[in-house]
């Protein structure tokens, strides 16, 4: 059971993406829901928007979830650290969001950079990892999906925390090059969940990808 957690988690990850991108879609179409959910939150002056369901999903429950991801091919020792930042970035994003420091229907650059930040200490443990474990020194790590899954998990919250935290000066300043960067980030999403995939499809893939290093896991 605990063995196939590397693959229901990213099953997991996929599902809940594809929902929220789904539901975004519906309440674009949907106006008049749109507009009641931004009245109910407080947000009578921008109706058409829809950043509340991308702050709750992409920018909190996704961080959650791809610091599960990381956790999962972490040795022991350095699992508490992912339990520590799961705990303290869930309560600093309802403590933000509960004393209004940050709305939920606006933009939450404060949460989205502690969670970013998280992800890429989680990539970072991972990577020490690699070199200081015997599990990871005695695999190839080019053949493991977990390597190639954490780099593009990496690569995507960096690219993207810098695209977020510059988005409004990079619209003002040179707009042209602002849009080319979200066309990156877009992408580079894109093939961040191409690597969902492949976590998923690793198993028959045995000719390319090696199986896991697991670790006994104490949750």
């Amino acid at each position: 059971m605990r063995a196939n957690s590397n693959y229901w988690l990213p099953f997991l990850i996929l599902c809940f993406i594809f929902l929220y991108n789904n539901f975004a879609g519906y309440t674009n179409y949907n106006f008049e829901f749109k507009k009641a959910v931004n009245a109910y939150l407080g947000n009578t002056e921008f109706p058409k928007f829809n950043l509340w369901l991308y702050n709750i999903t992409r920018r909190q429950i996704q961080v959650v979830l791809y610091l599960f991801l990381v956790k999962s091919w972490l040795e022991p020792s350095k699992r508490k650290y992912i339990n520590w930042m799961i705990y303290a970035f869930i309560f600093l994003a309802l403590l933000l969001q509960i004393f209004g420091v940050e709305l939920m229907y606006l933009q939450q650059p404060i949460i989205y950079s502690i969670g970013a930040n998280m992800i890429l200490i989680a990539c970072g443990l991972y990577f020490i990892g690699m070199i200081t474990t015997d599990n990871y020194l005695n695999s190839n790590p080019i053949r493991l999906v977990s390597f190639w899954a954490t780099t593009l998990l990496l690569f995507d919250y960096s690219i993207t925390y810098i695209y977020t935290v510059s988005l409004f000066y990079l619209y003002q300043v040179n707009p042209t090059f602002g849009a080319s960067l979200g066309g990156v980030v877009n992408v580079i999403n894109l093939i961040n969940t191409s690597a969902l995939l492949l976590l998923i499809a690793s198993p028959y893939l045995s000719k390319v990808f090696d199986k896991e290093p697991f670790f006994k896991l104490n949750y």
